[in-house]
């Protein structure tokens, strides 16, 4: 495979954020600022002060993160492809709200639509946990389909989810209050190690998701995707998806279907991808990498400083 074509651009998704993400990038490069002030035009309101100065509390609502940690991702990526442009993708993922992040750097949607489609996302989400209190928390210690099983067994079909498979004995549970207290007590009796519960908004990726995936199916389907040579990995079904109007069902399914980042990441490195690029908040992409186990290289691009490992990788 070509330098191009065995390289994964990943990013993160909510619970990243974090008030000062991308500051020192857009302190460094106008072409990151200008992102900023582009996604300031559009939705007539000062996101970048939240970006870069928060509050806390203020951007960790769901309709705030969503969109803060999308606009933050594209400003390094635009610096990467600024500063590199011989250093792209040949296929791209993220994980949950990541895959919109995903699907602009994929050349599928320009940054005006999926800044509009994230925002909807975003408020929507926000909209269903005030409508239906809902929490997570996460297994350690158990595999997949263990964590699947549980969840049938308590037979809380309006209570509990598996909402994320991270990496091998990190699976996320979601739902209602009743339904995690009961799914976390049956967990440490099927033997985890541990069950810890998320500061999260809500239940994502839950059937408490529901009005969200329904009012996010009018302006999904109402998007045009452009067809691009960069390959597409989506949560949904944890594989490559090519064809238009699956990329859009699993856009609409996402919101309350399990996020199946382990499945998405194996398949990317069996196709040939030998060098993962996270790009945003954190580096917890690169964490679940190792622990997936995947010999290829993944570098996490979250400071300017970081940019070394890319004059590496061009050297190599």
């Amino acid at each position: 495979m070509t330098l191009q074509s065995s390289i994964a651009f990943i990013f993160p998704g909510q619970g990243s954020q974090y008030p000062g993400m991308a500051k020192d990038f857009v302190s460094t490069f106008a072409i990151a600022r200008h992102t900023l002030e582009e996604a300031d035009d559009l939705l007539g309101r000062k996101l970048s002060t939240l970006i870069l100065e928060g509050p806390e509390n203020i951007l960790t609502e769901t309709k705030n993160s969503q969109v803060g940690i999308f606009v933050a991702s594209m400003a390094i990526l635009r610096v990467l492809k600024d500063l590199y442009p011989h250093i792209n993708s040949g296929v791209c993922a993220g994980l949950s709200l990541g895959e919109y992040t995903a699907l602009c750097a994929s050349g599928k949607l320009d940054f005006k639509e999926t800044l509009s489609l994230v925002k909807y996302r975003g408020q929507f989400m926000n909209d269903a946990c005030e409508e239906i209190p809902g929490t997570m928390a996460v297994v350690l210690g158990l595999e997949g389909p263990d964590v699947e099983a549980l969840v049938r067994e308590v037979n809380l079909p309006h209570d509990l989810w598996v909402a994320n498979f991270n990496c091998p004995g990190q699976v996320v549970i979601s739902g209602t209050l009743k339904g995690i207290e009961i799914g976390s007590a049956a967990a440490k009796a099927k033997g985890a190690k541990r069950v810890l519960p998320l500061q999260v908004h809500g239940a994502f990726h839950s059937g408490l998701m529901a009005t969200a995936e329904k009012r996010l199916r009018e302006p999904v389907e109402a998007t045009k995707l452009n067809k691009s040579l960069t390959e597409f990995v989506m949560n949904v079904p944890g594989d490559f998806v090519e064809e238009m109007d699956v990329i859009k069902e699993n856009l609409i399914k996402q919101v309350t279907h399990s996020v199946r980042w382990e499945q998405g990441i194996r398949t990317m490195e069996k196709r040939g991808v030998s060098k993962f690029i996270e790009i945003g908040c954190g580096k917890t992409l690169a964490a679940l990498n190792k622990r997936i186990g995947v010999k290829a290289v993944t570098l996490s691009i979250e400071k300017v400083e970081d940019l070394q490992a890319i004059e590496q990788l061009q050297e190599n």
